[in-house]
């Protein structure tokens, strides 16, 4: 058998590494990521690959439709899903946030059932990010994740049972720079899961939970697949039974949509992948995104068939996420925005949901409210939706009611800047207008404005969408928004990259691919 030091050959680890980071990234550790590099990369790049042939697929006017091939598992009524694991039978109320060790105290402290501790929408994958958000949840799982800043003291609360801990890796998509084998750099998503799993595995069923993962950006049931063959290796090496990890998919991607059931686990935000999978398409162009919202047609049989799909086999159906902030000076907005976050929990508990999402603390209550009223028992699993019959058309139906405005194009560009100058500066997700916008909203800003300006869309008051038109207002929003920053602000740098992503031209795959360039600092290797 391979001894580790022979297993780590090859391996490079290019950030910096001190007392607290190499308790994470020990030799035993690296030589597990080296494993699942070497055993799974390979066909992750081929995965990758045929997103690329999809995509050109539907750029030449295909539609999607469910899988014939694959028929035969959406027909057999018998297959469930694995039971609710323990921590996860009841999931009413999710808080989700990045990993910082104030966030990890705070999410654990608040009155949630689980929290989502985010690698991936919420954060910026800077090295210190990854790293530390690693040993600040290894001290949280061992209850050493205390500390002092300034006069105020943090602490895990001791007077009731903690939230289930889940862990939300990068997607398939993106790489870690600084960890390299073989002269190619790991999968950020395998350096997530492995450096998580490999540590607190065992800890955690210990405590009476288990490793427990979110999975995002997946486009098919293949790329499940992928992670399942992931699962079984990483449990088979630490000498672990096969089903003790378990796993939620976020099915936000138009093309995962269409394969629910062969992924067979659920949740959450996609209008980004339907502008993204059809931008070139004239009939999937989308008004203003205030007016595209969960009831518009094409996202409420999104809904109705994950919740359909999922309780047919067995597993939970998660909502939504509640971005709101409250609005501490301003209580008749606050009120507003509050009332917000009721109607769409109740909305989310009467169409049959499990549980919902929330980013702050202090709107747990107000789900918590809604679904302790409408959902006394655990979880709704017994709700079986067999009213609903969704077809492909009613997923690709694009008649949504609105127009498209140049405050809406302004709004866009203010959230697009905004997360991107965050990025740029390490942060993975910011405060704007009482909303705390992530990777996915600026997604959707993003893509509406690249998809506008494609099809010369002219604006409700006559203003046609081109190139120039669209450049000169994001040189307006990018200017004004660096006048009421700070000096070291870096909107212009964001305006910089976003100038060729909104004209209807250059399209990247992912914002965070094109500006992981930027807060990344490869240096030399460190001694391991």
């Amino acid at each position: 058998m391979a001894t580790v030091d022979s297993i780590i050959q090859g391996v490079s680890v290019h950030g910096p590494l001190n007392d607290q980071t190499r308790k994470i990234l020990n030799k035993d550790a690296i030589a597990f990521l080296a494993l699942l590099h070497r055993s799974f990369n390979a066909r992750r790049k081929e995965l990758l690959q045929r997103r690329d042939i999809r995509q050109a697929e539907l750029d030449n006017g295909v539609l999607l439709d469910f899988l014939s091939e694959t028929k035969h598992v959406r027909d057999n009524d018998a297959w469930k899903g694995a039971p609710p694991a323990p921590g996860l039978v009841d999931r009413r109320v999710e808080i989700t946030g990045p990993t910082d060790r104030k966030m990890v105290v705070n999410a654990l402290n608040s009155n949630v059932l689980t929290y989502m501790a985010d690698f991936e929408d919420s954060n910026a994958p800077t090295w210190d990010n990854m790293v530390n958000g690693q040993v600040n949840l290894y001290d949280a799982i061992r209850n050493q994740v205390d500390f002092k800043q300034g006069e105020k003291e943090y602490k895990l609360r001791k007077d009731r049972k903690l939230p289930t801990l889940i862990a939300r890796t990068r997607g398939w998509h993106l790489e870690e720079k600084h960890f390299t084998v073989d002269g190619e750099a790991i999968s950020g998503s395998l350096f997530d899961f492995g450096l998580y799993f490999f540590h607190n595995a065992h800890k955690l069923v210990k405590t009476g939970t288990g490793p427990y993962f979110y999975l995002p950006k997946m486009e098919s049931h293949l790329e499940s697949r992928l992670w399942n063959d992931v699962f079984n290796l990483a449990q088979d090496y630490v000498a672990m039974p096969r089903g003790t990890i378990r796993a939620t998919v976020l099915i936000e991607t138009i093309t995962a949509a269409f394969e629910m059931e062969e992924v067979s686990i659920c949740v959450q935000d996609y209008i980004f992948s339907v502008i993204k999978k059809f931008r070139k398409n004239p009939n999937f162009v989308l008004p203003d995104r205030s007016a595209v919202t969960m009831t518009v047609p094409f996202m409420d049989a999104y809904v109705k068939l994950l919740i359909k799909t999922c309780h047919k086999r067995g597993v939970h159906a998660m909502g939504g996420m509640a971005a709101q902030i409250p609005i501490k000076d301003d209580k008749k907005a606050n009120d507003a925005a509050m009332n917000k976050v009721y109607e769409d929990k109740l909305r989310e508990v009467r169409a049959g949901h499990d549980g919902t999402w929330v980013a702050h603390p202090a709107l747990a209550a107000i789900a918590a409210e809604v679904f302790n009223k409408h959902m006394p028992t655990p979880n709704q699993l017994f709700v079986r939706r067999e009213d609903v019959h969704v077809t492909g058309n009613d997923l690709l139906n694009m008649n949504v009611p609105g127009t498209i405005t140049e405050e809406g194009i302004r709004k866009n560009l203010n959230i697009g800047l905004g997360y991107m100058e965050g990025w740029l500066k390490g942060i993975g997700c910011v405060p704007i207008n009482y909303l705390m916008e992530d990777a996915a909203t600026a997604e959707v800003s993003r893509s509406q404005l690249w998809q506008w300006c494609r099809h010369g869309i002219t604006t409700a008051d006559g203003k046609k969408v081109d190139k120039p038109y669209a450049q000169k207002l994001l040189r307006e929003q990018a200017d004004e928004l660096a006048s009421k920053a700070p000096k070291e602000n870096k909107y212009h740098l964001a305006a910089q990259y976003f100038f060729g992503q909104v004209t209807g031209e250059d399209y990247a795959d992912f914002l965070t691919s094109l500006l992981y360039n930027e807060i990344t600092s490869v240096g030399p290797a460190a001694k391991l």
